[in-house]
């Protein structure tokens, strides 16, 4: 469905995306993890157009989106769910659902009130809180919300950044069986979570990406028994990897200061 050769792309001067190749088939759930500053929200960006893309390519579903504006690519079926959510609070939670669907109003789509009926079914708290300003929900009812609001687009495609960004771990738990029943209804996710356990647990594939690059990916349970992964993202300690390999504390590793590759 989504295919990425060779992307770079820059921040001024910074070279922030070094020949990225990625791909993502058709109801898949593929999983990016990688530290912070790696350039995970940046690709997503430049999926949907958000930042230019210096060289390399961006094919969905067989044509080239690499330069296209954001308005056509939601409109071909891509959309995201942003970190942080990003809903607009002082707007009632309908009001936020439908600005989702804003270019399949323009179009004239009248699938909409089934598509809104979907969206409410997946959330019954967004149904019991339908003329609620959005900025009085909690935390957990405002991802469902993000999330909701990039349904509403009807996208084959669903990005998703940091969707357990800030919330407990019981709500993380039913915004990952969610993100699961999404999959199951057809709509195929690239997912960006800093929780890489619970990612790697939902996901077919992964990708990791540090400091702009690719450096390791495969099926997500084999880069979980990978021994950089279980060190730099799984939680393993540095003292349990060195004693487990008869490395002494002064011997270099493949891992740097802070848990990153």
């Amino acid at each position: 469905m989504l295919r990425l050769t060779n992307i770079n792309c820059y921040y001024g001067t910074i070279h922030c995306l070094k020949n990225v190749s990625l791909h993502v088939d058709e109801r898949e759930i593929v999983v990016l993890i990688g530290g912070n500053g790696s350039g995970k929200t940046t690709l997503l960006k430049a999926i949907l157009g958000r930042i230019p893309v210096h060289s390399g390519t961006i094919i969905f579903q067989g044509q080239d989106f690499t330069r296209l504006p954001t308005t056509h690519i939601v409109a071909s079926g891509i959309a995201l769910v942003p970190e942080g959510r990003q809903i607009f609070g002082a707007l009632s939670v309908i009001d936020n659902l439908m600005l989702g669907a804003y270019h399949r109003v323009l179009a004239g789509d009248r699938t909409i009130k089934d598509a809104l009926q979907g969206v409410l079914e997946l959330f019954p708290v967004l149904a019991q809180r339908c003329r609620q300003l959005a900025g009085t929900l909690s935390g957990g009812e405002q991802q469902m919300l993000a999330i909701g609001r990039a349904l509403m687009a009807a996208p084959k495609l669903l990005l998703l950044d940091e969707p357990s960004m800030g919330l407990a771990p019981m709500v993380v738990n039913d915004i990952f069986d969610t993100i699961r029943k999404v999959s199951d209804r057809g709509t195929t996710i690239l997912l960006v979570e800093q929780n890489a356990k619970k990612a790697l647990s939902l996901a077919d594939r992964g990708y990791v990406l540090e400091t702009g690059k690719i450096i390791m990916q495969g099926a997500c349970d084999e880069l979980m028994e990978n021994e950089t992964v279980q060190t730099a993202y799984l939680g393993r300690s540095r003292q349990t990897y060195e004693e487990r390999h008869g490395v002494g504390t002064n011997t270099p590793t493949t891992i740097k200061e802070g848990g990153q590759l």
